[in-house]
């Protein structure tokens, strides 16, 4: 069973089906008992850092998460929900995040360059590093593969964890993993078959 984590923010609905589209059991839950009883957790998250990182720790869902991914329950974050997984954000102010994989969320509009559109919506090619095997979490897709993004910020100084890059006017971290904890600035629920090889990837770690 996967537990997606309900905190108040994500696109829940369709990442609950996308499971099942894949013959997965997942089930939306904000207890934390729950979340402990399943085998994989995922971290949702669409909107403003700042208010998701709240929202998470008034819930008091952010130890439990970090609690899972501790015990070495594999971890997927989505979009807001992997860049909440990094040590600090940027984004309208400083504001830390949980702390499971080191680096910085950062705005992209000082490294794209003019006249590309902020935030960055649409499809987007994956690279590889050159330098690594291929993360099993993405050993069902391909170099190249599009996939689909929505954010102005993206995470920094996260080198060593970088499991996928993106190129829009300039290389931008698309996925990051750190032993069981993991994370896809893009969303696999709206990424078609490719998607969805991921998420199928995800229930075999």
């Amino acid at each position: 069973m996967i537990a997606i984590v309900d905190y108040g923010v994500g696109n829940l609905f369709s990442l609950c089906s996308s499971f099942k589209y894949i013959g997965q059991d997942a089930i939306v839950t904000g207890d934390a008992g729950t979340i402990k009883s399943c085998d994989r957790v995922v971290l949702p998250g669409v909107g403003a850092f700042a208010d998701a990182a709240e929202k998470l720790r008034a819930s008091g869902l952010d130890a439990v998460v970090c609690e899972q991914a501790k015990a070495g329950k594999p971890l997927l974050g989505i979009c807001l929900g992997m860049q909440l997984l990094f040590d600090v954000s940027y984004e309208y102010g400083e504001h830390r995040g949980l702390g499971l994989i080191s680096g910085r969320v950062v705005s992209m509009e000082p490294v794209v360059p003019k006249g590309y559109k902020v935030p960055h919506i649409g499809w987007n090619a994956l690279h590889f590093p050159k330098d690594r095997p291929v993360h099993p979490l993405l050993s069902g897709i391909t170099e190249g593969d599009h996939v689909y993004f929505v954010h102005s910020y993206y995470a920094s100084d996260c080198d060593g964890a970088v499991i996928a890059t993106t190129e829009y006017g300039a290389m931008l971290t698309a996925a990051v993993a750190d032993g069981n904890v993991m994370g896809t600035q893009f969303h696999p629920e709206k990424s078609g078959q490719v998607g969805l090889n991921i998420l199928r990837a995800f229930c075999t770690l």
